[in-house]
């Protein structure tokens, strides 16, 4: 009977959900253009100039809105499944400063794949059939070598940020495997869905820079922490012969010694990727440990509110993807000529950051709602929904301005100096989003909450 509840309550949120997106999306377009058709034809200057920016950016509005508001349904269910990890995180210390940056390095990795994908459907030199080419394998094949590499980096620098903090933790090699075989799992899966939206979105007449990123992100999301499940579940199974675990543990770390030595063998193309993206990951495996160290520092304020822990993911992967969707945008314009490599935001620059505004303005009230209501459904006890939404909203509107600066300034410093924005704005801007986000997010938490007074 309890099951039964349990399935009921599910269902009911997620009808609530995708019912609140469908009247939500054509409430806010309906909001949006009756003003701007109401005062088209009066004086003020704000409004003409609003409604010719709306005019000419709708469509990139509408598309980025949906992908994000896609997005969080898998950010919720990421949250709904983090906020039920309770027994794993405390039958396996440190694996919640692995899950942070375990979740960033699938978004940073086929992120940067569709970026990719992405640049080269604009400027021709792929087309968007599924057809054999030699971009694409090269694209396949540095993603599977760079998740191999990082989830194996991951795992040793959660262990150290454990031993440094003084956090209790499991064994380097239990960390090794949780993250090694994760990061398998979820690239099987996400290789082909990666794949598939962006050669599908860019066939059907979307801008994949809109929607593949976030996207993307929120299959990462959804996909990773399950993936962490099946790792947990393979290496209890193995530790009940410790002579099978070790021969596993070696087999795993010669497959990742044969991924690096093949990619520093293959195509000048493949070695270009690797060589410009491994170090920017490293550092964005850091600062996405650095963030779960944050929330394990954090994790009793998180665990006696559940609502947080479900805003965690909701959070942090809605302002990944927004920020993404600026990083796309930026390098598709950079690489088209469309924007200039100037350290000054021009008018098509400055159009963007007015278009990811707007974009935050809408979806933090609404990932508020989300994590709220949810956790009503499933009968947890929440912060409470002017709190929840509060929380969210303050949160986003501090992050997103500092995260445009940052953006901007990766993107053109980075094309300036001759390597490609594809490989590095998105990981860079993800990571530091997931780190600032981390903080800014528990900070205005415990201001809110009362565990900080001024």
């Amino acid at each position: 009977m309890k099951d039964k509840r349990i399935v009921n309550m599910i269902r009911q949120c997620i009808l609530s959900i995708l019912m609140f997106f469908a009247n939500a999306v054509v409430f806010i377009f309906k909001f949006i253009e009756k003003p701007t058709s109401l005062f088209d034809n009066r004086s003020s200057k704000f409004v003409k100039y609003f409604s010719e920016f709306y005019s000419e950016h709708k469509r990139s509005i509408k598309e980025g809105l949906i992908a994000l508001l896609i997005c969080a349904v898998g950010d919720l269910c990421a949250g709904i499944i983090l906020g039920n990890m309770t027994y794993f995180l405390e039958t396996f210390p440190g694996l919640l400063v692995l899950i942070p940056g375990a979740i960033g390095m699938r978004g940073n990795i086929f992120g940067s794949f569709s970026s990719r994908l992405s640049t080269n459907l604009h400027i021709g030199i792929l087309t968007p059939e599924f057809k054999k080419s030699d971009v694409l394998m090269e694209n396949i094949t540095v993603s599977f070598i760079l998740t191999l590499v990082l989830s194996l980096f991951l795992a040793i620098i959660a262990k150290l940020i454990c031993i440094i903090f003084g956090f209790e933790s499991m064994s380097l090699i239990d960390f090794m495997l949780i993250s090694l075989v994760a990061g398998l799992v979820s690239s099987l899966i996400m290789l082909p869905i990666t794949m598939l939206i962006s050669l599908k979105s860019f066939q059907n007449g979307w801008d994949p820079d809109n929607i593949t990123t976030p996207l993307i992100a929120a299959f990462g999301d959804l996909f990773t922490l399950p993936a962490i499940i099946v790792a947990i579940l393979i290496l209890s199974l193995l530790n009940y012969s410790l002579i099978l675990k070790y021969v596993v543990f070696v087999l795993l770390i010669v497959i990742v010694l044969a991924a690096i030595y093949y990619g520093f063998n293959s195509s000048e193309e493949t070695k270009s990727i690797i060589k410009q993206s491994t170090p920017v990951l490293f550092i964005c495996s850091v600062l996405g440990v650095f963030a779960g160290g944050i929330f394990n520092n954090s994790i009793s304020t998180l665990l006696s509110n559940p609502t947080l822990l479900t805003l965690m993911p909701l959070f942090s992967g809605e302002s990944g993807s927004i920020v993404s969707i600026l990083g796309a945008r930026l390098s598709s314009g950079l690489h088209s000529g469309l924007i200039e490599p100037i350290l000054r935001p021009k008018k098509n620059t400055l159009y963007n950051f007015l278009i990811i505004i707007i974009l935050a303005i809408i979806i933090y009230p609404i990932i508020g709602f989300m994590a709220d209501e949810s956790s009503y459904l499933l009968g947890v006890m929440g912060l409470g929904f002017d709190k929840t939404i509060f929380i969210s909203l303050a949160s986003g509107l501090i992050l997103i301005p500092i995260m445009m600066v940052i953006v901007f300034y990766v993107s053109t410093l980075s094309y300036r100096r001759g390597y490609d924005p594809d490989n590095i704005v998105i990981p860079i801007s993800t990571s530091i989003t997931d780190s600032i986000s981390s903080l800014i997010l528990i900070g205005v938490s415990l201001i809110v909450t009362g565990a900080i007074v001024f």
